[in-house]
């Protein structure tokens, strides 16, 4: 078992877009795997929106219960705008957790709230939608639980992220 695990439930997914772009945001930080319950975005999947082909590196399924889904020795941490939640901000990362998120269109039940470990949430004037979500707390892990490593990033791995179109440099 590695020491670090990043996992991502959804709870029922409407949106091909949001999907395709939660896909992106795993690629891009390192999440090992996505999992999803309901049935609304097997329908709307044929909209192909996974522009970097991340299901093909990382584990796509759906599930039956987001809650069961998880690895054993897992922290689970719903990300949802709850009363007594906290703050994204202060929040430190556990180096095996998966994140668990409610749909575009409504929250994730109060049972997954109940036997979660931790309940976070994204301060914002208003709500952002799945994806931003998504995209926000994985950054924050990466840079968090990556912090040591991040002074070695750099000019390599610009190069090896960055769309074939872009070419700029800074000039001193």
């Amino acid at each position: 078992m590695t020491a670090l695990y990043c996992g991502i439930g959804l709870s029922n997914p409407k949106s091909p877009d949001n999907v395709g772009a939660v896909l992106r945001a795993a690629g891009c930080f390192a999440a090992d795997e996505i999992f999803y319950t309901g049935k609304r975005y097997n329908k709307a999947v044929q909209f192909h929106t996974d522009t970097h082909a991340a299901a093909s590196d990382i584990y796509l399924e759906c599930v039956a219960s987001l809650i069961d889904a998880v690895p054993e020795k897992t922290t689970i941490v719903s990300v949802e705008l709850a009363v007594g939640a906290q703050p994204l901000v202060g929040f430190e990362h556990p180096e095996r957790a998966c994140y668990l998120f409610g749909p575009e269109d409504g929250t994730l039940d109060q049972q997954v709230i109940d036997v979660s470990d931790e309940v976070v949430f994204v301060p914002t004037y208003g709500c952002l939608n799945l994806a931003a979500t998504v995209n926000v707390v994985l950054y924050d892990r990466f840079a968090k639980v990556q912090k040591l490593n991040l002074q070695n990033f750099g000019d390599e791995l610009i190069a090896s992220s960055r769309d074939q179109n872009n070419r700029l440099i800074v000039r001193q």
